[in-house]
């Protein structure tokens, strides 16, 4: 009997390792998925027409906010063309899940619903929280902390209904003017843009979501918007595969699910005139399926933008796209008239049979892998209590704290004198904010100014003058326009005055703005003590009152080069 039950307590301590194990086991990739025989696939595609085959390559918008005759001709749509999926934009979150379970029913194969959510679903929807931008990610040394922020935004996108998010931006920001990249890169160095959206697509993916990494080869060194105009990428094959396309090909390598390809003209991969790399056959297919052996989801930036309408009119892009090797088209100006065309180029055979049906077939996989074999409507009640729970508030002030970087300083420039008379300065934002009226309860001896973009020059100087009764100074300079640019919408008024503050003796500036605004704030660099917070968020101006009262530590590194002061990598880390 003593033996006996040692062997119990080994079984159970057996059945617990194996279960633990089982529970957080990882879900198979997509792309391990892809080389297995599914039947539901086969059955589906068996049962569709040529016409309903091709109509599941495309993707088309959906709102919330637009209203009910919208939305009715957005089910109208799915049901007479029977379209393969809805990417989803602004709106609120249960009255999408509520659109969501509709738009299913009205449709005879599983729709794969998609979104923009490259800092979570609050990038399109109101009322929701949100993580911080990319380039904020970058400074964060500690990687784990991106792939739980992969975790929650995964679980947000399955409790809306959606199993797809257009993200992570994996382009290497390398040209501070770009105006459509830039805050949504993780920076400019290749190596770090390369882990930090592995990490991110990994959290993803593992909890069911299908990931597009974006956008192929990459956007990052243009001053073009690719949703105005084409923009034309000059350099090298050398350089292209060197540093463009090497966080593309590592995530490739580490399991990705999906590409997403750009509309840039690059003359080095294809020398065709004017033609957009989601119209080109050989970076498609020569070099992204072939070279770098992509073989999950190649899906097209949105088909109705400039950078590829421009030189390919009247649904001639669409067909382009698909002859190209896109998998997903993605929001045709006419998606009608774009079925009909390709259905041509069908019949005129200008892709084969075999390669037609890999690509509907890799979509209805897609939709098999996500769940959506055996698709349930989402429960439409307290859809907004579980995307803003405390977890995720949680976690986003984690990241935040990591992620403010300590560009000059120490600790006893940093940590000013308590006792001491103590000026708070807000610049750029016309009320007190968090930052402020936080920092101010350890400083009592100190007194809070406020700086609009539009103060008069007669009132700066006033301040100046009265500033410097003061033993120390605060300064926080903000962005408060909803997307962080590279240059501060300030006059040169203003611009002086931080010069002048920031030449007193014991000057701590906290700049919650994109670090690119600093090389247009000369003098700056000349704080006692600087600290970059990237953009203007409550959780960041708690962090920088946190480091500045010696509650953390900064421990962010700067993710791009602004000038010479300041390259990538600079970072004071203090003992």
């Amino acid at each position: 009997m003593k033996g006996y039950i040692p062997r119990i307590k080994y079984l159970l301590l057996t059945l617990i390792f194996f279960t633990y194990h089982s529970t957080f086991a990882q879900k198979t990739g997509f792309v391990q998925s892809l080389s297995q025989q599914n039947r539901w696939v086969d059955s589906v595609y068996d049962e569709l027409s040529t016409k309903e085959r091709i109509a599941q390559l495309f993707f088309v918008r959906a709102h919330t906010n637009k209203g009910r005759a919208y939305e009715d001709s957005v089910e109208n749509l799915i049901k007479e063309q029977k379209v393969g999926g809805l990417v989803f934009f602004q709106g609120g979150p249960g009255r999408q899940a509520a659109l969501t379970n509709r738009y299913q029913r009205a449709s005879e194969v599983p729709l794969l619903v998609s979104m923009d959510g490259e800092w979570g679903v609050g990038m399109r929807l109101d009322s929701v929280i949100n993580y911080p931008y990319q380039m904020t990610l970058g400074a964060i040394q500690d990687n784990t902390l991106i792939y739980k922020m992969g975790q929650m935004i995964g679980r947000d996108f399955k409790r809306l209904g959606l199993q797809m998010n257009f993200a992570p931006v994996m382009d290497i920001n390398n040209n501070p003017s770009n105006p459509v990249i830039n805050y949504r890169s993780f920076g400019d160095n290749r190596f770090n843009v390369a882990r930090k959206g592995i990490a991110y697509f990994q959290g993803m993916q593992n909890e069911g979501i299908l990931t597009t990494a974006k956008h192929f080869p990459g956007h990052g060194d243009t001053n073009v918007d690719s949703h105005a105009d084409l923009p034309i990428l000059p350099f090298t094959r050398q350089r292209l595969d060197s540093l463009e396309m090497y966080p593309f090909r590592e995530a490739i390598n580490a399991g990705l699910s999906g590409v997403m390809v750009a509309h840039m003209n690059i003359p080095a991969l294809d020398s065709a005139r004017n033609r957009p790399s989601t119209l080109s056959r050989p970076i498609i297919t020569g070099i992204l399926k072939d070279s770098l052996k992509f073989k999950g989801l190649v899906v097209s930036d949105a088909m109705e933008m400039k950078g590829v309408t421009k030189f390919f009119p009247n649904g001639e892009a669409d067909v382009q796209a698909f002859l190209a090797g896109n998998d997903i088209l993605e929001l045709s100006e006419n998606s009608e008239r774009a079925i009909k065309l390709i259905k041509k180029a069908l019949r005129k055979k200008l892709v084969s049979e075999e390669e037609f049906a890999a690509k509907v077939k890799k979509v209805l996989a897609a939709k098999y892998w996500a769940g959506l074999s055996t698709y349930k409507a989402v429960p439409t009640r307290d859809v907004l209590p579980f995307i803003n729970r405390a977890e995720s508030k949680a976690l986003i002030q984690q990241l935040s704290d990591a992620s403010v970087t300590l560009l000059k300083g120490n600790n006893t420039s940093l940590r000013l004198n308590p006792l001491v008379k103590t000026a708070i300065v807000n610049i750029g934002i016309d009320r007190m904010t968090t930052f402020q009226q936080e920092l101010s309860r350890w400083y009592p001896n100190s007194m809070l100014f406020v700086v609009g973009k539009t103060t008069a020059v007669r009132d700066l100087n006033a301040m100046l003058v009265n500033l410097k009764k003061y033993d120390q100074i605060f300064i926080s300079i903000y962005d408060t326009r909803s997307r962080p640019q590279s240059k501060l919408d300030y006059n040169s008024d203003i611009k002086f005055l931080i010069a002048q503050l920031a030449a007193q003796p014991r000057v701590v500036t906290t700049v919650f703005a994109n670090a690119y605004t600093l090389a247009g704030l000369p003098g700056i660099e000349r704080s006692g003590a600087l600290m970059v917070c990237y953009q203007n968020t409550e959780e960041l101006q708690r962090s920088a009152v946190k480091i500045i009262t010696g509650q953390i530590k900064p421990v962010g590194k700067l993710p791009v080069s602004v000038n010479s002061f300041f390259p990538t990598g600079t970072g004071v880390l203090l003992p």
